[in-house]
């Protein structure tokens, strides 16, 4: 019952927030410099002045700001995300189309990072001072340091230009290939490889360091003496008792930072061409298309809600403190 009315109250916290969003990237979009409508005319080769004011009528651009949001704001309570400017589409399709592929490549950029990251951390800390350590640390630093653009485009030129182990063509697919369905699996998997490692480089270096962190603060404290001086093996006092507790700063941060994992991914299939909302919201970007872009920001919003919450619950789940104590 507890947790049902702190769900309740996170979900309307959720609402208002999303609403604040909402109001805000439609305020920043609309203030930019430049018009759509000259974008629109621009794509169909010129317009007079007659038919500018025909698109601007069409498209709700003449309009008052505050019409236009009131408009806007009334169809994203009805699901309608607008039509796109550019691609003369519902915007609500387009991140439909797009979103499979970047859930893809962010989830699964997310679970190296987690996992990985966690695992080299956990050794890390069973010797803190030994050189695998140091390794650990210096390669965290390293990957944490390099901008997500820079790694992308030098593991571009390594494994796809000097060492052609990996398709330089970028995609997610090769469009010649064979259409039988464990050849186009594996043929995604091999072009997912140099986008998941770039995207979760930089994250896998965090959890690594924090996850050390944690697990030296967890094995100082007094209960993994009491399990040591109980003569239980040294495997299973730290996957097991200790790792459990180490492991909660890694579940809330990975929460958290999906909406970098989001954002980081527009830059990473900007480099590798990879078809997802992240190639769309640089497109819809450069042409001003601004209902696909606010609908991008929109979903994104909403994921990043989402997931807060999820691992808000997530957190209470595990650690049975929060849960007895209410906190």
């Amino acid at each position: 019952m507890q947790l049902a009315s702190i769900l309740i109250r996170r979900i309307l916290n959720a609402v208002g927030l999303l609403a604040a969003v909402l109001i805000l990237c439609f305020t920043l979009i609309h203030i930019a410099p430049g018009d759509p409508a000259e974008v629109i005319a621009g794509e169909m080769g010129g317009a007079t002045e007659e038919m500018m004011a025909e698109i601007r009528r069409l498209y709700g651009l003449d309009q008052p700001f505050h019409i236009q949001l009131i408009d806007y704001l009334g169809n994203v309570l009805q699901g309608n995300l607008g039509h796109s400017f550019y691609f003369d589409r519902p915007v609500t399709d387009l991140i439909l189309e797009k979103l499979g592929a970047s859930l893809l490549l962010v989830i699964s950029a997310l679970l190296l990072a987690i996992f990985v990251g966690t695992f080299l951390g956990v050794v890390a800390a069973r010797k803190p001072n030994g050189i695998l350590s140091h390794c650990v640390t210096v390669i965290a630093l390293i990957g944490y340091a390099a901008p997500v653009f820079w790694t992308a485009i030098i593991l571009l030129i390594v494994f796809a230009s000097v060492i052609p182990i990996f398709p330089a063509s970028g995609g997610m697919y090769d469009i010649t290939g064979p259409d039988d369905t464990l050849s186009r699996v594996l043929d995604i998997a091999h072009h997912m490889v140099l986008p998941v490692v770039t995207l979760s480089t930089i994250y896998l270096a965090f959890y690594s360091r924090l996850a050390r962190a944690s697990m030296l603060d967890v094995l100082g404290s007094d209960y993994i003496r009491t399990a040591r001086a109980k003569g239980l093996a040294e495997v299973v006092v730290v996957y097991k008792h200790a790792l459990r507790n180490a492991v909660l700063p890694v579940v809330t941060f990975a929460g958290l930072q999906f909406a970098q994992l989001m954002s980081g991914a527009v830059l990473v299939e900007a480099v590798y061409s990879w078809p997802g909302l992240g190639t769309l919201a640089f497109e819809s970007l450069l042409r001003r298309d601004t209902p696909t872009l606010l609908g991008i920001l929109f979903f994104s919003a909403l994921v990043v809600i989402i997931a807060n919450l999820l691992t808000d619950l997530a957190y209470r789940l595990i650690d049975p403190r929060i849960r007895s104590g209410g906190g």
